[in-house]
């Protein structure tokens, strides 16, 4: 297979201004719903396989699932999305839990529930919206993108399928692997290796993300980058102010996973992700152009809109700049799924996840954690505990500070993922960068997100 290396403007892509009228990216319910009615007339042009339906989370009792319709081509498979979608795994200079999958952990997905990527239209379906399996939907997403899977054969159903198309939901699933495994299909032989697109530069690495960030805590308009933060006000101020607008009596609320520190890398705007959904209508993302007044640094009806680091709104005109490349995040890049598929996929603005995000971030740092030692040596070049890269509160004592695992303090790079997996698409190498496997869910990573 030629290998060609995609940018990040050549990764995204623009949603039609109705969603009901797009075939990839963000599909309606109105066309799962045709598509499910007649798969084989009805079906994309330039797909010959499968509609493989993949659920986050089921609907109600009773219907649990998307009916599936195996005669005609259509199967429905509840995924553990815990054990498929993420890995702790090691940059280089520590290692960092809910990163993207590598490859044999994606090679493996598509043997066991035997899907042929360049052949099957892929969609990834909420049972019932919410924001953490809007998230975990987005994670589904990304690992197939970033892995090469094209734009053309893959979709995310636009709000819960028990909203948007009730009728069409039952009991019964081709295979529900949160039951049991012994339904999968278990005879796929695809591998990512057979997929021309490296599309690996939708992830930012610490590196760079390192390279990016401004020596002040300002968002330069002319630089061609947007750091987006997609958590909440009160994380990205390190607790000075909360989503009310108040003060919260303790600072260190804001505090995730035992890090550090709290705050925010310098340059970045901080919008919450759940200004990007409509809860009234199954977690749907908001209409394309309500989204895209927000980049354009116009506040909705409930005066949100982005902020920068004087916790004021940055005003017309002062956020997204065009041609900008958006560099999203959150704690562990799960929120920032939906603001990274806001700009990535239905505004068509180049994109990158930082996907170590904060839970990196401040992993690198001169801090003591509560073993009593620092979690980086004062002279490591990895460390964010600088005014020259963050604004940051430091914890307020060790003990509130949970030990990492430090690979290397000192390591020439902090990519070691991506080179993994670079090397593992191009057949050199296992594709593993000493992980330690997949891991539970983070500590509710919708936590404080407001």
């Amino acid at each position: 297979t030629v290998i060609t290396v995609d940018s990040p403007a050549a990764i995204a892509q623009e949603s039609a201004a109705d969603y009901n009228n797009n075939v990839n990216g963000l599909i309606t319910a109105k066309t799962l719903k045709s598509w499910i009615d007649d798969w084989p007339a009805n079906r994309p042009a330039g797909i010959t396989g499968r509609l493989v339906i993949l659920q986050i989370n089921n609907g109600p009792t009773g219907q649990e699932y998307i009916t599936p319709h195996p005669a005609t081509g259509v199967v429905t498979y509840s995924v553990v999305d815990a054990s498929r979608l993420i890995e702790t795994r090691s940059d280089g200079v520590a290692q960092i839990k809910a990163m993207v999958p590598d490859g044999p952990t994606m090679d493996r997905f598509f043997h066991d529930y035997g899907i042929d990527p360049t052949k099957d239209m892929l969609v990834w379906v909420m049972g019932t919206g919410g924001y953490l399996p809007n998230m975990w939907m987005g994670r589904g997403w990304y690992m197939m993108r970033y892995w090469g899977v094209p734009k053309t054969h893959l979709a995310l159903l636009d709000g819960g399928a028990f909203y948007g198309m009730p009728s069409y939901m039952g009991g019964t699933a081709s295979c529900d692997e949160n039951v049991s495994t012994s339904c999968l299909p278990d005879n796929g032989t695809f591998s990512v290796r057979n997929l021309p697109e490296d599309n690996t530069a939708l992830q930012a690495t610490l590196e760079d993300m390192m390279h990016i960030v401004r020596p002040t805590d300002v968002n330069d308009l002319h630089d061609g980058v947007f750091i987006w933060d997609a958590r909440n006000i009160g994380q990205y101020s390190a607790g000075l102010i909360d989503e009310s607008g108040g003060v919260p009596a303790n600072y260190m609320t804001e505090f995730q996973n035992g890090g550090s520190q709290q705050g925010h890398p310098n340059g970045a705007l901080d919008l919450n992700f759940t200004n990007m959904l409509d809860s009234a209508t199954g977690y749907s993302y908001k209409p394309k152009s309500e989204l895209q007044a927000y980049l354009d640094g116009r506040v909705d009806a409930n005066g949100k809109g982005f902020t920068d680091g004087t916790l004021q709104p940055v005003g017309p005109g002062r956020a997204y700049q065009s041609g900008d490349t958006v560099y999203t995040y959150c704690e562990t890049t799960f929120r920032a799924m939906i603001t990274g598929i806001v700009s990535g996929v239905i505004l068509d603005k180049p994109t990158r996840f930082y996907d170590g995000a904060m839970y990196e971030w401040h992993t690198m740092s001169n801090i003591v954690a509560k073993n009593g030692l620092p979690l980086l040596p004062i002279d490591s070049p990895w460390r964010t505990d600088l005014t020259n890269r963050s604004y940051f509160r430091p914890a307020d004592s060790a003990a509130a500070v949970t030990t990492r695992v430090i690979t290397d303090p000192y390591a020439i790079s902090a990519d070691a993922i991506v080179r993994a997996d670079q090397e593992y698409k191009r057949g050199v190498g296992g594709g593993s960068s000493s992980g330690g496997g997949a891991l539970p869910p983070p500590p509710n990573p919708c936590a404080n997100a407001g």
